[in-house]
């Protein structure tokens, strides 16, 4: 039976490549609190938990979610409800999201509707003009 190993820290660099993403951003999630790398010195190492957290807020932030929602689902994983809680929650904004995405596809088109007629009606009052298009 093999054992996997698990990682004590990972380096800034690690991680920037591993989710092809900047130092910037990396840094810019610790300013906001959503991970907590352990500092030694001026290097900064980041433990399998900080790894975690990244993969799920860029999870979350392919999906739509805006920071603040990221860090009540973050923080409610580490709180009372805690996993089922933060699974509920994340049901919940899941739902708010594809809705939201689902009014905005019913806007688009009907906006791409009224540019049809728009042009439409461009391209009649030209012809009436006697204006080839």
């Amino acid at each position: 039976m093999s054992q996997r190993y698990v990682r004590e820290y990972y380096t800034i660099t690690e991680l920037t490549r591993e989710f092809d993403i900047s130092t910037r951003t990396l840094r810019f999630y610790e300013d906001e609190g959503l991970i907590h790398p352990v500092r030694r010195g001026r290097t900064r190492l980041f433990r399998p938990t900080d790894r975690h957290l990244l993969k799920q807020i860029l999870r979350g932030k392919r999906l739509g979610f805006s920071i603040n929602e990221i860090r009540e689902i973050v923080q409610m994983y580490k709180e009372p409800p805690g996993e089922v809680g933060q699974l509920k929650l994340m049901i919940q904004r899941i739902d708010e999201k594809r809705d939201d995405l689902r009014q905005k596809r019913r806007d688009l088109e009907e906006t791409l509707e009224e540019l049809d007629h728009a042009e439409e009606a461009c391209v009649e009052r030209l012809a009436e003009l006697g204006v080839n298009t």
